[in-house]
């Protein structure tokens, strides 16, 4: 487990824990042990198994059978996991870990809904730095076991010029100084608002570039013009009527923020047996 989660999960549990699960300490045998499904209420891609696992094991819950991996499709009723172990810790799990898997679901089954409409096409679906603070790490890996990719994941892995960049500095000039000192290794992006700026970033020699907020009518001119001489992402507003139009421009990226920042969380319930 990456030493990133394991300290995200040991901070959360702080958080909700605080000084202890009153009700459980209460009314529950210190001694008591108890078994607990996973159950999807609906149908979902599963995402987060090995995070609740994690999860548990660090509050000494050590009894835990997986049934169906991260990255499956399965259909309401399904038990997807189970845990064994004292009673009183998998109570206090019970909500983070709900919590966690819930969301993680909800990203991996609408990138997958979204991947699969798009499959016939050349276009890869991506996501965005539009993700919850202090979440990221978790959220780009939903995106991924739904069969999305993960576009940069911070500032420091990729430069992108956006709007306000060149509301300071024009695109020649912009890629220019990105050029002379970045990585050869590193990727120079531009957005373009209009073909006049997609033409500007094409002859500045922008590895990517990216059509922002454009008619799909619009982004198929484009994507002629720029003839594969840069990578074509398209970004901006893409909804579930709009998605398909875009694919059939013939871009090579569809970045989608709403993946992870107004994504519907899957239901599922941890039920004692």
């Amino acid at each position: 487990m990456n030493w990133q989660i394991r300290e995200f999960l040991k901070e959360a549990l702080a958080e909700d824990l605080g000084r202890g699960d009153v009700t459980s300490e209460t009314l529950i045998p210190e001694d008591l042990v108890a078994t607990a499904n996973f159950l999807f209420k609906e149908e979902g891609v599963v995402c987060g198994i090995p995070i609740a696992q994690e999860l548990f094991a660090l509050l000494g819950v050590k009894g835990f059978q997986v049934f169906h991996q991260d990255g499956q499709l399965v259909a309401p009723g399904t038990i997807v996991a189970q845990a064994t172990g004292s009673a009183r810790w998998l109570l206090a799990g019970e909500r983070l870990a709900l919590n966690l898997m819930q969301h993680l679901s909800g990203i991996a089954t609408r990138t997958r809904r979204w991947a699969d409409l798009i499959a016939p096409y050349r276009a890869k679906l991506t996501d965005t730095r539009k993700t919850t603070p202090l979440l990221r790490l978790l959220e780009k890996y939903a995106v991924r076991v739904g069969g999305g990719k993960n576009h940069r994941f911070g500032l420091d892995d990729a430069v992108l010029i956006k709007d306000n960049h060149l509301a300071l500095v024009d695109i020649k000039t912009a890629v220019a100084r990105a050029r002379a000192v970045i990585p050869h290794t590193m990727k120079i992006e531009v957005e373009a608002e209009n073909p006049e700026e997609v033409a500007q970033a094409l002859e500045a020699g922008a590895d990517i570039i990216m059509l922002d907020n454009m008619p799909p009518e619009q982004m198929t001119k484009m994507v002629e013009l720029i003839a594969n001489r840069a990578i074509v992402e398209a970004s901006g507003g893409i909804t579930d009527e709009t998605l398909i139009s875009v694919a059939k421009t013939g871009v090579d990226f569809i970045s989608v923020g709403s993946l992870t920042h107004s994504v519907k969380a899957i239901d599922i319930s941890l039920n004692f047996i």
